[in-house]
């Protein structure tokens, strides 16, 4: 099996427990990638809403009675 890399700088990686900052070569670059997401340089992606004829969004559904009721 190759040798796991720092996705933040590309270097080799120790694995746990030897590497606390495991999948991260070093403290220094594990703040980096949290700044990148915190920027929103990385984004999860998510799917977009679709949005009805007058453009209000999704329709809400039928009210539900309460479960007690």
């Amino acid at each position: 099996m190759a040798s796991p890399r720092c996705p933040s700088c590309r270097l080799l990686v120790k694995l746990p427990p030897e590497n606390k900052t495991f999948p991260f070569c070093s403290e220094r670059c594990r703040t980096i990638d949290l700044g990148r997401w915190l920027g929103e340089e990385f984004r999860v992606p998510t799917r977009q809403v679709e949005e009805d004829e007058d453009g209000g969004g999704l329709a809400p559904g039928p009210a539900r009675p309460p479960e007690d009721a």
